[in-house]
Order: structure tokens, then sequence, then C-alpha cells
């Protein structure tokens, strides 16, 4: 399968397990990978006949700041979710979520979550 690759959107989020890493919005940066036949685009050159990524990218932005989120796996899980549900020609998406402010004694650059789904058979 063909893919197209958003990598590094950064976003605030209130994310975190506890009460306290929610007070206030920290940074996120996420990846997406769309999996779709892009055969018909790449013969035609027409963007309607490809992903159209400006909308996901809308639709990534909405799902980071507009909510709020315990685990990275949850706000991983929504962002797979909503690009399946917005986009009927991405057949599976990988998201990667990176949180780059990690509350731990210790040098670390960044904790990161990677989710893949594929539509099902009944979508």
């Amino acid at each position: 399968m063909d893919r197209i690759t958003l990598s590094s959107m950064r976003f605030e989020c209130l994310l975190g397990a506890t009460e306290e890493e929610r007070t206030f919005p920290q940074l996120v940066e996420i990846d997406l990978v769309l999996e779709a036949d892009l055969a018909a685009a790449a013969a035609s050159d027409a963007l309607a006949d490809t992903v159209d990524y400006g909308p996901l990218v809308q639709l990534t932005e909405q799902i980071v700041e507009g909510s709020s989120y315990n685990l990275l796996e949850g706000l991983a899980g929504a962002l797979a979710t909503g690009v399946l549900q917005r986009s009927a020609s991405v057949v599976a998406v990988t998201v990667r979520v990176r949180k780059l402010a990690v509350p731990m004694d210790v040098s670390i650059d960044h904790a990161e979550v990677e989710l893949r789904r594929e539509r099902s058979l009944r979508d």
C-alpha cells in the first residue's frame, strides 16, 4: 500500500496521568502515516485522485487541542479513529504521538506511543 506521511506536527494539548500535568497545555508532536492506493493520483497528478491531507491536519489540530487526555494512547486512538472516519480513501493509519516534556528525574528526549489502525471490512 502507498503512504503519505505527515511528520512532526506540533500542537499544545492538556495531557497527563495526573491532574497537575493537565493544568497547563503541553507541547506534543504528531506523525500520521496514511495508507491508501495512490496509483490514480500518480497517473493523473490531480488532487481529486489522492488523499487531501489538509482537512486531516485541521482534524488533528481539533482533536489534540480540543480535549484533555490522560494518556498518549488515548490521544493516539482518538486521532486514528478520526482519520479513518474522515477520509474514506485511507485504508490504514499509523499515529505517533510524542510528549516532548516528560516529568521524570532523568534526561529523556520524549515519550512516544505508536498505534496502527486499519479500516474494517464493514466500513
